[in-house]
């Protein structure tokens, strides 16, 4: 599926009011509207209330109003894509079905998955396991479309070289990476991190650099190397967030 660029807001970067009671997972259309005059949300599963038919049709009708884009789920707590045991592998296939199949009744093209692995492990062995896990999910979300996508939280999805060999491995167009900018760090290049994943990428979780030198480089980095689709802002804050919205708007529109 192809994309115009276009921006959205990740619910996580607004989390702290969610947790506060602020907001429901239903108002988010109508607040990234109103609030930001984005086009698009993406949500974390662990804010849904209660995912039930009633709810997600009412979802549905208040995304339709706002003229709002469902653009994933960000999927966590349901098991590890590179899991050890093979108990474990097929769990997180089964946890997973159902935000599956809720992407696909609201009309988002993929969910957010999480690979990280045990602490000591071998990164070799640790492909094999991935591999079996994203091969099973795929199986699954084949009939929908959903895409699979790993964003880099900890453990093996840190390292690019071996996401980019999962990628190979796998080598399924409806498995891809999901990179998040999280700021770079001594074991963190995440410029190169990006550079690296890019040719998979169904999306970007996109925050704020340390430098708006920084920023610019890396959104040049995606426009130049033929990446369509949606920057979802997961910077922390409301001010943060449009900040986010003006340096995407300067370089991309």
């Amino acid at each position: 599926m192809a994309f115009d660029d276009d921006i959205s807001l990740a619910q996580w970067s607004l989390v702290d009011e969610w947790r506060a009671g602020k907001w429901k997972t239903l108002d988010f259309p109508r607040l990234a509207r109103e609030d930001f005059g984005l086009n698009g949300v993406e949500f974390v599963n662990t804010l849904f209330e209660v995912p039930t038919e009633g709810y997600l049709k009412q979802l549905k009708q208040n995304a339709a109003a706002n003229g709002i884009t469902m653009v994933l789920i960000m999927v966590d707590d349901e098991g590890d894509g590179c899991s050890p045991d093979k108990k474990g592998r097929k769990e997180f296939e089964l946890f997973h079905r159902k935000w599956v199949d809720i992407a696909y009744y609201l009309g988002c093209h993929a969910i957010r998955t999480n690979c990280r692995g045990p602490l000591s492990v071998n990164k070799q062995e640790a492909l094999g396991w991935a591999a079996e896990s994203y091969r099973l999910l795929l199986e699954y979300s084949r009939s929908a479309g959903i895409r699979i996508l790993i964003e880099n939280h900890g453990g093996v999805s840190n390292d690019p070289d071996w996401m980019v060999q999962l990628m190979e491995t796998v080598s399924d167009p409806l498995l891809g990476t999901y990179p998040d900018w999280r700021a770079p760090a001594p074991d963190f290049d995440n410029f190169e991190y990006l550079k690296q994943t890019l040719p998979f990428a169904g999306g970007m979780s996109f925050r704020n650099q340390p430098s708006d030198e920084l920023t610019i480089k890396m959104i040049e980095l995606c426009s130049m190397s033929g990446f369509h689709g949606w920057y979802g802002i997961e910077s922390d804050g409301r001010e943060a967030i449009r900040k986010a919205i003006r340096m995407l708007k300067s370089v991309l529109f």
